[in-house]
């Protein structure tokens, strides 16, 4: 049922709003903008920056890892390593955007990168396979621990931010575990 006005008899689009489902209507916040859009605080902007620039970084080693590994099994780590830059990249762009939806603006200069990543110098020169894979795994881990450091402040601050987190770790643990299983040797019996 929608709200008309005296002055020109036609209907007011806000009183078209519903209240949620078992809500009690809409709320206004202090974090609201001329858009009414919500506005990350600092500490959100900040946490989703620490996660930003470990995956740009994640993608910028895997590309270093990718043209330099040799041995054993190479292409399997080759092609695996394209899947990681890939999703690393993919990754990065969502929560750049996410900021950029919230007001926040991200950071992604080499420079800023380099000096605030978590993640391990990455070393120079052809690698073996074998180690590739741990250098890789370690790199997985350390990003997935960033997220995992910042997650409950993001959750507090933002829902949907951690929704995309979460969707983040899920894929990075899982190529982890696929990537560290190359150098696994099976439990004995």
């Amino acid at each position: 049922m929608m709200a008309t006005t005296k002055a020109s008899g036609k209907q007011d689009p806000a009183s078209t709003r519903r209240a949620a489902r078992g809500g009690t209507g809409e709320k206004s916040t202090r974090r609201q903008n001329a858009e009414k859009g919500f506005v990350a605080s600092t500490q959100l902007g900040e946490n989703l920056q620490a996660v930003l620039v470990d995956l740009i970084e994640l993608a910028m080693q895997g590309k270093q890892a990718h043209w330099n590994v040799v041995g054993r099994n190479f292409r399997d780590t080759h092609l695996q390593l394209d899947e990681i830059i890939e999703a690393a990249r993919e990754f990065s762009d969502t929560v750049a955007e996410r900021m950029r939806a919230l007001h926040a603006v991200p950071d992604g200069r080499s420079d800023v990168v380099a000096a605030t990543t978590t993640l391990p110098e990455y070393p120079q020169g052809e690698i073996d396979t074998s180690e590739t894979i741990d250098l890789i795994t370690v790199r997985l881990e350390a990003v997935v621990g960033t997220m995992r450091d910042v997650h409950d402040d993001v959750d507090e601050a933002d829902p949907t931010s951690a929704d995309i987190l979460h969707a983040i770790i899920e894929k990075l643990e899982q190529f982890a575990w696929m990537v560290s299983a190359e150098n696994r040797k099976p439990a004995t019996r």
